[in-house]
C-alpha cells in the first residue's frame, strides 16, 4: 500500500537533504521526486519553511526514540549513557543529527520555556533523572536541573560540531575517547556525594543482601 502523499513528500525531502544538506531541498526538486506538481505540495506544507520544520521535528523525534531505547535505570548512569548516545547519533545518522540540532526552524524547541513546560520529548527524559538525583541529595544545591541540561547539551554539541568541522587530529576512536572523558567530567561537576545518612542506609542494605 503506497504511503500517504505527505509522508512521500517528507521522504523525498529527506533524500535530498541526505544528499546535499538544506540547500539541496527545494519544493521543485521534492515535487519531481514524488511525481506531483510543486503546487500540490502546498496542500500538505504551507511553504518550504514548513517542510524544513517537518524535517527538524522528524529528526528530533528520532533523537527522542534513541534516548527512550537506553535500557538503564540508575539516573546518573542513564545521563552518562545519554551523553554517549548523542555522539553515536551524530556518527550513525549525521544528516538527521544536522536537521535536529543545526538547522534553524520555528518548530525547534527553545530553552528554557519549552523545556520547563515539557514540550521537549528529550527534555522530558532528562529532567526527571536530574530531579531524582536532586531528591537523593546527589546534585549540588546551587545546580538548577534545567541549566544542567543545557550545559551538558551545549558541551556535547560543541564537541561534535568541532569534530564535524575537522578541528581535531586523529580519528573517530580518539575523538570518541576525548568526548566521553569530557562528558563525564561535566556530569561530575554537578554531582556531590550522597548525605552520610543515605550512604549508611546504602551500606546497610548491601550488607543485608550479602547475608
Amino acid at each position: 500500500m503506497p504511503l500517504p502523499t505527505d509522508q512521500r513528500i517528507l521522504a523525498a525531502a529527506w533524500k535530498l537533504f541526505a544528499a546535499g544538506g538544506i540547500d539541496a531541498v527545494s519544493l521543485r526538486r521534492v515535487a519531481a521526486k514524488v511525481d506531483v506538481t510543486p503546487m500540490a505540495i502546498y496542500r500538505h506544507f504551507a511553504d518550504k519553511d514548513a517542510l524544513i520544520d517537518a524535517l527538524v521535528v522528524d529528526a528530533l523525534d528520532r533523537w527522542s526514540d534513541r534516548l527512550a531505547a537506553i535500557d538503564v535505570e540508575e539516573p546518573l548512569a542513564w545521563l552518562t549513557a545519554a551523553g554517549d548516545e548523542f555522539l553515536e547519533f551524530a556518527l550513525d545518522e549525521p544528516r538527521r543529527f544536522e536537521a535536529a540540532f543545526l538547522v534553524r526552524a520555528s518548530s525547534a524547541r527553545r530553552f528554557p520555556d519549552d523545556f520547563a513546560a515539557g514540550r521537549s520529548p528529550a527534555g522530558r527524559q532528562f529532567l526527571p533523572r536530574l530531579e531524582e538525583l536532586r531528591q537523593r541529595g546527589r546534585i549540588a544545591p546551587d545546580v538548577e536541573p534545567l541549566e544542567a541540561v543545557i550545559t551538558f547539551w551545549a558541551l556535547a554539541q560543541g564537541l561534535v560540531t568541532l569534530y564535524r568541522a575537522a578541528r581535531f587530529t586523529g580519528g573517530v576512536a580518539e575523538f570518541r575517547a576525548l568526548y566521553r572523558r569530557s562528558m563525564r567530567r561535566c556530569l561530575a561537576s554537578f554531582v556531590v556525594e550522597p548525605p552520610a545518612s543515605a550512604r549508611t542506609r546504602t551500606t546497610r542494605g548491601a550488607r543485608s543482601r550479602a547475608r
